[in-house]
């Protein structure tokens, strides 16, 4: 199914999408390539801002271009420091460009072999459940994703299913069970939302692309 059926088959189902669908219309279908500064950039947004892991890229840019693992290698723990990276995130993503270099993390492999590829994410330190379902929704593109533990996700879910508090990751994960398979779509609508709705534009910064493919700029 395409993400137009998905968005069709939450609305009609559930009251909830109908009246996201109605306010915000269909929400952004956001993409980043398969590429190690996705996995940077995923690394840098892991309980921080988008806005916090966006300028911490930009630094990281400003010293070696375009992030490439043999460039990343090369930069000391001071030159990290000063682009935004806590010493662990700074071990991740080390760990992350040694794996890329020799072989043992592939990302076309992991986009191919699916639970395979989930379990190849999943052994590099520094990647968890949210990370390798951020992958899966926005570089391999998978229909029924959730990222559990997202706090805007439970933030949003509150607001629109009119809890009277922001629901824990196991009653949160609970509720989304009921939308499977469209987790997904259901996820970026209640993003959408979180982050404005129709008010809410794209920033290049945060590294999406656009329907062409290209890294948006």
């Amino acid at each position: 199914m395409s993400p137009s059926d998905d968005l069709r088959a939450l609305t009609e189902r559930f009251d909830v999408f109908a009246g996201l669908a109605q306010r915000n219309g269909a929400p952004p279908q956001w993409r980043r390539p398969a590429t190690f500064a996705t996995l940077v950039r995923f690394v840098l947004e892991q309980q921080v801002s988008l806005a916090s892991a966006a300028a911490a890229y930009a630094r990281l840019e400003s010293q070696i271009g375009a992030p490439r693992p043999e460039r990343f290698l090369e930069l000391n723990d001071e030159e990290l420091r000063a682009a935004g990276f806590s010493r662990q995130k700074a071990r991740y993503t080390r760990e992350i460009a040694v794996r890329m270099l020799d072989g043992s993390l592939d990302l076309e492999r992991v986009i191919a072999t699916g639970d395979a590829g989930r379990r190849e994410l999943l052994s590099v330190t520094g990647i968890g459940p949210w990370t390798v379902a951020c992958f899966e929704l926005f570089v391999a593109r998978r229909p029924d994703v959730w990222p559990t533990g997202d706090r805007a996700l439970y933030v949003s879910m509150a607001r629109n299913l009119r809890l009277l508090q922001v629901p824990d990751k196991a009653e949160g994960d609970g509720i989304a069970a009921a939308w499977s398979p469209y987790r997904s779509t259901a996820a970026k609508m209640l993003w959408h939302d979180y982050l404005g709705g129709t008010s809410y534009t794209i920033d290049p910064r945060t590294g999406f692309v656009d329907n062409s493919g290209m890294v948006s700029s």
